[in-house]
């Protein structure tokens, strides 16, 4: 039985923790114009599994899963996500275009959990890939693409490690996702070093750890601390209390807090083909989330 919990409060909190996401795309367009991607990836990570390991129950799930989930999430996500950034995606617009993990998240279901796929799923994706085909299309009033074709790539395959890391997490079954993103935070950080050491480049890697200006630690904490432990606990204090289906479609916020939040600090301005695109993909994700509570009136089909 889910413990009561006032609707406003309900509201109030989910609103805090998707703004709290969604400027995470303006703090992360921050820290990587001082820290290479992959390393302010790897310092996220470390902040988020020290010391609050020591404090945070490990979850019941297997070492392999957990394992898993940290590589999809930490080395695939927002390593993907934090290079693409850099290579001049805008954060507002990434903010919008990594939700297609939702629909890699329906198709890998079908894969891997024997999952039905809907009516509605399939509507969903092709509305949101009409509006990224479009997004990938549309040029800044200097005629270059918005978002880098190399750049949308990675946020592609972003999506799609995030994707992986909740069909992981599906596998866990029943588990504190607070605990789980502590406990699985202890994973990225050694792979995302490595890599950021050889593909970033060693003397890029030792002037930026020598050379942190309190901007750059001011981002690596906030990405540590509220966007990762105080947003995950929040949200599964959510969840425990509402339940995930009465508190999962508040996610579809945080485009919405990304895209404002950019405009607002960063001055990222977009165009009509912007608002279309970006209008497309959230349709789409709309379409997958709640399709399920469409019903044909009798005797239409």
């Amino acid at each position: 039985m889910k413990d009561s919990l006032s609707l406003p409060a309900m509201v109030g909190t989910a609103l805090v923790v998707t703004a709290l996401w969604g400027f995470n795309f303006v703090v992360i367009a921050v820290g990587v114009r001082e820290v290479p991607p992959l390393l302010l990836a790897c310092l996220r990570f470390v902040l988020a599994a020290l010391p609050a390991v020591f404090l945070v129950k490990r979850p019941q799930v297997g070492w392999k899963l957990l394992v898993g989930y940290g590589l999809f999430l930490g080395v695939g996500q927002f390593g993907l996500l934090f290079t693409a950034i850099r290579w001049g995606s805008p954060a507002g617009l990434s903010s919008v275009i990594l939700q297609a993990q939702a629909f890699f998240t329906a198709l890998l279901a079908v894969a891997f959990l024997g999952e039905k796929f809907r009516w509605y799923h399939g509507v969903g994706l092709v509305v949101a890939g009409l509006g990224l085909a479009l997004m990938g299309w549309t040029k800044t009033a200097g005629g270059a693409f918005s978002v880098p074709w190399p750049a949308l790539v990675l946020l592609m395959l972003a999506a799609f490690m995030w994707a992986a890391a909740n069909i992981t997490a599906k596998k866990m079954g029943k588990v504190d996702t607070l605990g789980l993103m502590v406990w699985s935070s202890l994973v990225p950080p050694i792979p995302l070093f490595l890599l950021s050491w050889f593909l970033e480049g060693g003397d890029a890697v030792s002037f930026a750890l020598g050379h942190l200006s309190w901007l750059s630690l001011g981002s690596i904490a906030y990405l540590a601390f509220l966007s990762t432990l105080l947003g995950y606990g929040l949200w599964n204090w959510l969840i425990v209390k509402k339940g995930a289906s009465g508190v999962a479609p508040f996610s579809m916020l945080v485009p919405v807090f990304g895209v404002s939040s950019a405009w607002l600090v960063l001055g990222e301005d977009l165009t009509p083909g912007h608002f279309a695109a970006a209008g497309l993909i959230l349709a789409g994700l709309g379409i997958h989330v709640f399709g399920q509570y469409f019903r044909f009136p009798r005797g239409s089909l």
